[in-house]
């Protein structure tokens, strides 16, 4: 896997003392070819390295998944 990662934000974990949201984007995540990819990392705890959970989210993909969460937003 490419270790090309443009770090965009970090953001508090809510309801965590050190937890992390990390958003950043990935070029080759899966292999040379490979299509880039938003990811967003969740760290628990401040001194991890790898997140605890990750998503990677495609370019094409991105708009529908903004739209999906502001709508779970309101739901809450």
């Amino acid at each position: 896997m490419s270790k090309a990662v443009q770090e965009i934000t970090t953001i508090d974990l809510s309801g965590t003392e050190n937890g992390k949201i990390e958003v950043a984007t990935l070029q080759e995540p899966y292999g040379p070819k490979s299509e880039p990819v938003a990811s967003i990392g969740i760290f628990l705890s401040g001194g991890s390295d790898e997140p605890d959970w990750k998503v990677h989210i495609p370019k094409g993909n991105i708009d529908a998944v903004i739209a999906a969460l502001q709508e779970a937003k309101q739901r809450l």
